[in-house]
């Protein structure tokens, strides 16, 4: 009993002070933001706030062309993307954030014409990349979207929200 803190109390305070209640949220390999999961706006805009540098300004012109494309879209953040669909019928896009690019994921976009250009290992899935300096064809992309949520959407495990299950 020397009057020194033990070790153990020691430890406990330094993860104390390295968690405050107000810190960002954390940036997973590539810059992708971990979001917990959560349905609704909120959590997306909160994933999309977290995208780092131009990602976020991308993040909320692409939510607000899915807005304004497909009104009630059903929104979620799931496995750290969000996600967009139909309530009662499933997904039908993801993003997700790489370091040098944002990928956005059309679950069935082999239907869609012309084809999304970015294959996937997943037969129906087709991919659209976006670099920091793109220009976005809105109208092809919004020609996209609107397809994609004609479709039916991708039924996700645990997804008894979005597919009605």
């Amino acid at each position: 009993m020397s009057g020194k803190p033990s070790k153990t109390a020691a430890k406990v305070t330094k993860k104390t002070v390295a968690k405050p209640d107000t810190a960002e949220p954390v940036l997973l390999s590539g810059g992708n933001p971990q979001i917990a999961k959560g349905y609704g706006d909120a959590p997306v805009q909160a994933y999309i706030a977290a995208m780092p540098g131009w990602k976020s300004d991308v993040g909320h012109r692409l939510d607000a062309l899915i807005t304004r494309t497909v009104p009630g879209v059903y929104k979620a953040v799931k496995w750290n993307s969000p996600l967009y669909g139909i309530e009662g019928q499933g997904w039908f896009l993801g993003v997700h954030c790489f370091a040098k690019y944002i990928k956005v994921a059309f679950f069935r976009g082999t239907s869609l014409s012309p084809i999304p250009p970015g294959e996937s290992k997943q037969k129906e899935v087709r991919y659209f990349h976006i670099h920091e300096e793109d220009q976005l064809d809105e109208a092809q992309l919004a020609a996209w979207v609107e397809q994609a949520s004609q479709l039916p959407g991708e039924r996700m495990c645990t997804d008894a929200k979005a597919s009605g299950t």
